[in-house]
């Protein structure tokens, strides 16, 4: 078994957690929408994850809905005091499967006590804030009245700390003069590097950031490059991906997900891969071939 703290650790809230954790997205079923192909399957992957080390795992009501949070329930309460659960609110699902924003007071209190019931907790330790202004990403546009929501739903003592997800820098600086905010989640790569500078502005600021999509997401990075590093360190390009997110930034913690036992535990090998120089410079270029001119 990999000993996954030889990828180090980070500063999430109050807890320090491995950088390697866990991402339960694709434990719901296809288009992560209702119940999982095989529940059993899905059950055993979250066993297996904490059995192997990890201590951070992100989720949301909306995945499902509901399903995932009710699989981590069903698998893993009561939970082990080190267990640190992330989730997300700001969206809803469509009857046909279709994401949908809920910034609301309402929509925003309904999820939270959502998320208490269906994971069977007191209090979550993160919350994330899901922001749905841009259909493809990240767009400007003020978070004051959704942040100030879940402030008060913090206040209450219903939410240990606040993050913020699918967020602009201007967001990131007008969240953290309304709240403490821990963590920063949005779509980041070897291909998609937009947030360079944000990371390392956090980093100084011992603020985790969190990548979500470290292959691309639903449209997987095809790369030779990474094909290519993958085959001579014996790797998958998963592998290689993440590894290079790791190395990245020290602020950066991994939420890779899975319904399959076998990737899982190839996600977790990742903290045994280390990343030549000559690899590293070769997967740099990638992001670089991917910026605009």
């Amino acid at each position: 078994m990999n000993d996954i703290s030889r990828a180090g650790t980070f500063l999430l809230g109050t807890r320090r957690v491995k950088r390697i954790g866990y991402g339960a997205m694709q434990l719901a079923g296809p288009g992560v929408f209702g119940p999982p192909k095989d529940r059993h399957r899905a059950l055993a992957v979250l066993r297996e994850a904490l059995a192997s080390g990890v201590d951070h795992i992100d989720t949301s009501d909306y995945y499902g809905p509901f399903v995932t949070n009710q699989l981590i329930r069903e698998a893993l309460h009561p939970y082990p005091d080190n267990l640190l659960i992330v989730t997300k609110i700001g969206a809803r699902r469509g009857p046909d499967g279709s994401w949908q924003p809920a910034f609301s007071a309402e929509d925003l209190t309904s999820a939270v006590h959502d998320n208490l019931r269906n994971l069977k907790i007191d209090a979550l330790d993160v919350v994330n804030l899901r922001l749905m202004f841009g259909v493809h990403g990240p767009a400007e546009g003020s978070i004051e009245a959704p942040l100030a929501v879940l402030a008060g739903l913090q206040r209450q003592g219903l939410v240990r700390h606040i993050g913020l997800s699918n967020v602009t820098r201007k967001q990131v600086e007008e969240g953290r003069a309304i709240a403490d905010i821990v963590c920063v989640q949005n779509h980041y790569n070897l291909a998609h590097r937009e947030d360079d500078a944000l990371i390392d502005e956090l980093a100084g600021l011992a603020i985790a950031y969190v990548p979500f999509f470290p292959l691309g997401g639903f449209t997987p990075l095809q790369s030779t490059a990474l094909s290519d590093v993958a085959k001579a360190l014996g790797a998958t390009p998963m592998q290689v991906a993440l590894a290079w997110l790791l190395r990245r930034a020290r602020n950066i913690l991994l939420i890779p997900g899975t319904a399959s036992l076998d990737h899982l535990r190839e996600n977790l090998a990742v903290a045994d891969l280390e990343l030549p120089s000559v690899a590293v410079a070769a997967l740099d270029q990638i992001g670089r071939a991917a910026v605009p001119r």
